[in-house]
């Protein structure tokens, strides 16, 4: 399976910017690849899309979407870019801003937004993500999005609108706090892709400790910039889905806008080039403001920047202090184990299907939890990561909880699978304890099994004589096994077992049945 990862992306000399637009995020204008008409290019990646979006009425063409991407991340950092002033999520409004900040007289001259947007720090690089399809989503297919440019810049002040008082009030937390961009080209087709690239760069970012990348926090937000047309024909004109702040809402906002532009076409209207935020409980996509024709942003250069310089081994000056030099070839050699790698290890070393290696790591946590299972278990690892999927996950879903806040532990899930890996208990008692695990707090599997009687009978003279007894008191069952019935032997392996309360091994006791109808 091809490794999922950022790659090719050109470094060089990088100066900075400052958007001037009274306050306002910078734009971009038309989308990317687009023409000042409004209508795009074709994408030059030779791919087909992961579905069509929708088929139209007999004899006419099939409708195809166009997806690209902006993806802000927050940068891991203490403190705002150019400021001292704390970054934190939650704090009051405006309880974290500087004189700086805030760009009252006497400070620096901010007021606008600094950028890299004209200058990016990286371009021309892509990302590799894969996608789980077919009815089982057992089938792994990998895409490619490529990478128009890496930048960094400022984040804004955020506005707290007040319906009830018609007044719109202004926290200034987030302006100035350090954003990393990533400029995704129109190379996906539907919102789960979508979903799915943006996934495996927060991967990426948190795996490199880039960004926390938390989008219940605000630290990776994505627009979606979206057209339709029909397979063949030139790029439509493209509307931008603003802030989506969870990879459910980015996909449900995209599939949302691209069914929406398909009826308004079909229907005679036209797309306008607008930006649109996607209305959740709605479950669709409401305008905000019209982008046709308009020229609000302008760009000049930041005088009170240096140039950052970067450099790789071959370019590097003479007699330059490592310390004081950015070295891209020295940074590479450092760069931890990326989630491509991490699936990869999982599948030859565990012997884990592919798309069970992407649920353990896309899932919060959950990699670490199975590898401390792993670690103090004999069980097998295929039999841990099945317990860990479908029982462990299962429950933490019904009960709406994140992997650290699962009252059952990696040491405890690890005790009771190796009670069933030595046959201590059964299969049904080992979910029966599993099951009094989240609801008793502090108890270890070994206690649960003595306090409810689970241990499997030991005694095999003692299961031999209850074996005889239900094939005594049941022998037309006994005889319908003996004419080759196949659901016979599994009928008395149920009686033996409801006989001695489920604590038989159905394959001992499956032996000792075959043993004496053959005798």
């Amino acid at each position: 399976m091809a490794a999922p990862m950022l790659r090719g992306c050109c470094l060089a000399r990088r100066g900075a910017l400052a958007c001037i637009d009274g306050g306002s995020r910078h734009g971009r204008g038309a989308a990317i690849g687009c023409r000042s008409s409004g209508k795009r290019g074709r994408s030059s990646v030779a791919q087909q899309p992961l579905i069509t979006a929708q088929k139209s009425g007999k004899g006419e063409h099939a409708w195809a979407a166009v997806v690209g991407l902006e993806i802000h991340a927050q940068i891991s950092s203490n403190s705002k870019l150019f400021s001292g002033s704390q970054v934190q999520f939650a704090a009051p409004p405006n309880s974290l801003v500087s004189f700086f900040d805030a760009s009252l007289p006497g400070t620096l001259p901010a007021g606008y937004q600094i950028t890299q947007q004209r200058l990016p720090i990286a371009v021309n690089g892509s990302l590799e993500y894969s996608v789980c399809v077919g009815k089982k989503r057992s089938q792994v297919i990998t895409r490619t999005a490529r990478i128009k440019q890496i930048q960094l810049e400022q984040d804004s002040g955020k506005s707290l609108h007040d319906e009830l008082r018609s007044q719109t009030l202004i926290d200034l937390n987030r302006a100035g706090v350090g954003l990393l961009e990533v400029v995704l080209e129109p190379d996906m087709s539907c919102g789960e892709e979508a979903a799915t690239a943006v996934r495996e760069l927060q991967l990426i970012l948190q795996a490199l400790g880039t960004s926390q990348a938390n989008m219940a926090e605000g630290q990776l937000r994505v627009d979606a910039n979206i057209s339709v047309h029909h397979p063949g024909e030139p790029l439509g004109v493209r509307t931008e889905v603003k802030n989506l702040n969870s990879a459910r809402f980015l996909a449900r906002a995209i599939d949302s806008e691209i069914e929406r532009q398909i009826n308004e076409l079909e229907n005679g209207r036209e797309i306008l080039n607008e930006t649109r935020s996607f209305d959740c409980k709605l479950g669709c996509t409401i305008p905000m403001r019209d982008k046709e024709g308009k020229q609000d942003y302008r760009f000049m250069p930041e005088p009170n920047l240096p140039p950052l310089l970067l450099y790789d081994t071959a370019s590097l000056p003479p007699g330059a202090d490592p310390q004081q030099v950015i070295n891209i070839d020295r940074i590479r050699e450092q760069l931890p184990e990326l989630p491509s790698e991490t699936r990869e290890q999982l599948v030859q070393q565990y012997g884990m299907l592919p798309e069970h290696s992407f649920t353990i790591l896309n899932e919060v946590g959950l990699l670490e939890f199975f590898q401390n299972v792993i670690k103090e278990t004999r069980a097998e690892p295929k039999k841990v990561t099945s317990w860990i999927l479908n029982n462990f996950l299962g429950f933490l879903k019904q009960q709406n909880l994140a992997v650290n806040e699962s009252p059952v532990t990696p040491s405890a899930l690890a005790e009771l699978l190796n009670l069933l890996d030595r046959k201590a208990i059964s299969s049904s008692a080992a979910k029966q304890v599993f099951e009094e695990l989240w609801r008793s707090k502090g108890k270890t599997p070994s206690q649960i099994v003595s306090e409810k009687q689970l241990e499997l009978m030991q005694d095999g003279e003692a299961l031999n004589q209850v074996c005889l007894a239900v094939m005594e008191e049941h022998p037309q069952v006994v005889l319908a096994m003996k004419r080759g019935n196949p659901r016979a032997i599994n009928k008395l392996i149920g009686l033996v077992r409801k006989a001695t309360l489920s604590r038989a091994d159905p394959t001992v006791i499956k032996e000792i049945l075959e043993k004496k109808l053959s005798s």
